[in-house]
């Protein structure tokens, strides 16, 4: 005992005290951790609690319809299942990832990459990894819920468009949002539909809606136990737009298969009345989930299907341009009004031989003759006579060269060349050779259709040129005033006017009492001498214009009319197409039109009688897309969703 206790052996008091406050630290930290844990981070662990037992399930919402003018529906929705994949626990997630994609039969590969891709996601926000459910699909989550309680089925409300690209350049399409668009706003998830071209992106915003919210409580192997409460989903806006159907499905019959677009507006207000861009792609190929092949497959079409030709198609306006050329000769006073050019055919000027289009040439022609006539001798030689300076602000005063401002992503500006241009992307000199080919609309000059038509309507509303648009509004379009004198746009007109009377070059386009003025445009991708030596001359077609108004005085219809790779001239080409949608145009207002359209369960769909009377919009219509899935189920039935 001696031995443990004896007083030679005593702790030292120093000891003591080092072991005592020791203890008091630990205890103290203890107590600390406690407080922390319990009062501080009570409502962490608590959220982290009801994390592993509640589940918020989101409830999307529908986005807005597009309407047309009257009201008819273009764009709709239709109920479709998407299957979501539940992250909570991704160990369970990880180990059922091969009877999933067995299940839905998906690839294994792309769930991981979207799981992957997800990462930065908090986990309580599910993915979706396939957007429209199958039957089948439908019916092995519901055998397969027990064991694998992490795929959950969300209603969506997928877009209906009209079918075989029938407004498609103008209404655009929906897609999932990428990781880009995600990043930039703080309510979009992985998986969510969001306007990616067309209207449906200028309006994403007002049409996307509010998403609701599903809280669920789960038992430990994820399975629902009961339901905690529900936010109902706020369905977007619905826009009506400034289409009329009618004259739409007009248009759309007149161009056809061929490559190009029209675009009609009313010149008063600004207002698109048809908008047509082809070929288009069908946008319901779009509305769940496009794959790579067929993405593929439209980046490298030669035909330039996902070109939004009426804004974006920067073309040669050709003979078109001579109708500023009149606005320019008369207004500026730079070559008298009475003077004459002889035109047998061709003329020499800077050493070089300019062909006119008829090689018979028109003789002695003045102003009006020569825009009557579409004669290119007089214009080649008005070019050098007015010069670029000249040229280059009177188009740009009446729009060319610079976007409309339409409501639309994506419009290009064209071109209008001038001295500086020229200095500042070439670092070259302008030279008076180059007058020649800009004087007949050719050169470096483009300009887009939607330019052309603001122009021509513009110029006949007195310099009043309004901006386009297609969201129909109280509010008054902006506009842009030039002032023209009142005798420059009488004479003009007028010169118009007789284009399309017997002996003008627009002829065809002739609707016996629609008092229609326009002119033709026919422009040449490469020189005459260059298409004899090209390899390939099918590769150097014509494109074709026609832009026309109507009445010729105080205008209420304004057309535009672009056909690409033709061998045809616009006479041909272009001119005809406008004669059946303007012969609709005043066929509706005179109420002479039958309606083409019904909207019911909202689609179009053309009436009976209307697919007799016009069966190239029958065509145009006729294969309506069906959805897949319960929502195809629910439509066949005749069974639809309202909101």
């Amino acid at each position: 005992m001696s031995y443990w206790f004896g007083s030679d052996t005593k702790l030292p008091q120093t000891r003591l005290t080092i072991l005592s406050y020791v203890i008091v630290a630990l205890t103290l930290l203890l107590l600390v951790g406690f407080w922390k844990i319990q009062i501080i981070d009570s409502t962490r662990y608590q959220e982290a609690a009801d994390g592993n037992r509640i589940r918020t399930i989101p409830l999307i919402a529908p986005r807005g319809k597009m309407l047309d003018r009257e009201g008819r529906v273009i764009v709709d929705n239709y109920p479709s299942f998407s299957i979501l994949l539940l992250r909570d626990d991704m160990n369970q997630v990880n180990r059922a990832l091969g009877q999933i994609a067995e299940g839905l039969h998906v690839s294994k590969d792309d769930i991981q990459q979207q799981i992957e891709a997800s990462k930065r996601s908090p986990k309580y926000e599910p993915i979706v990894v396939k957007p429209e459910a199958s039957p089948a699909d439908i019916a092995f989550i519901e055998s397969h819920r027990p064991d694998l309680p992490m795929l959950e089925m969300v209603m969506m409300s997928r877009r209906r468009y009209p079918p075989n690209g029938f407004l498609a350049g103008a209404i655009g399409y929906v897609g999932e949002a990428s990781p880009e668009e995600i990043e930039k706003s703080e309510d979009l998830r992985p998986g969510d539909m969001v306007g990616k071209t067309g209207l449906e992106r200028q309006y994403n915003d007002v049409m996307i809606g509010t998403d609701g919210e599903r809280r669920i409580q789960v038992d430990s192997r994820g399975r629902e136990t009961g339901r905690l409460g529900q936010v109902e989903a706020i369905a977007g806006k619905d826009i009506q737009l400034t289409i009329d159907l009618d004259i739409q499905a007009a248009a759309e019959a007149a161009l056809g298969e061929r490559k190009g677009a029209v675009v009609a507006l009313d010149p008063r207000t600004g207002e698109v009345l048809a908008y047509v861009s082809h070929p288009a792609p069908d946008p319901n190929a779009f509305a769940v989930r496009v794959s790579k092949e067929e993405w593929q497959r439209l980046n490298t079409d030669p035909n330039l299907p996902l070109l939004n030709r009426v804004i974006q198609a920067q073309l040669a306006p050709g003979s078109v341009f001579k109708v500023i050329m009149a606005t320019a000769l008369l207004e500026s006073k730079a070559v008298p009004e009475s003077a004459t050019i002889f035109c047998p055919g061709q003329t020499t000027l800077m050493g070089r031989v300019w062909h006119c289009w008829d090689p018979k040439g028109h003789g002695t022609v003045d102003l009006e003759r020569a825009l009557v006539k579409s004669c290119d001798v007089y214009f080649y030689n008005m070019g050098i006579r007015l010069g670029i300076d000249r040229m280059s602000y009177y188009a740009t005063q009446m729009g060319l060269g610079k976007r409309t401002g339409i409501d639309l992503p994506g419009e290009l500006p064209g071109l209008m060349p001038s001295p500086e241009w020229k200095e500042r992307t070439f670092h070259q000199p302008w030279y008076p050779g180059e007058n020649i080919s800009v004087g007949v609309g050719q050169g470096a000059i483009t300009a887009t259709p939607i330019q052309l038509a603001r122009m021509m309507g513009g110029l006949a509303m007195g310099g009043v040129f309004m901006q386009p648009h297609l969201l129909k509004t109280a509010d008054p379009a902006p506009e842009t005033r030039f002032a023209i004198s009142s005798e420059t746009i009488e004479k003009v007109t007028d010169y118009l006017s007789e284009v399309i009377n017997p002996g003008g070059t627009a002829n065809a386009a002739y609707v016996p009492g629609a008092d229609l003025a326009g002119k033709t445009g026919t422009a040449q991708t490469i020189s005459e001498e260059g298409l004899q030596k090209a390899a390939n001359r099918n590769a150097h077609k014509y494109t074709a214009w026609f832009v026309g108004f109507t009445p010729h005085k105080n205008p209420e219809f304004v057309i535009a009319i672009l056909v690409q790779d033709t061998w045809e001239h616009s006479s041909e080409a272009a001119a005809p197409l406008a004669k059946p949608v303007v012969q609709a145009y005043f066929d509706k207002k005179a109420g002479k039109l039958k309606p083409l359209f019904s909207t019911a369960n909202g689609v179009p769909y053309l009436l009976p009688d209307a697919s007799q009377e016009h069966p190239a919009a029958a065509n145009q219509m006729a294969r309506a897309p069906q959805p897949t899935g319960q929502a195809g189920a629910l439509k066949r039935t005749g069974i639809t969703q309202q909101r």
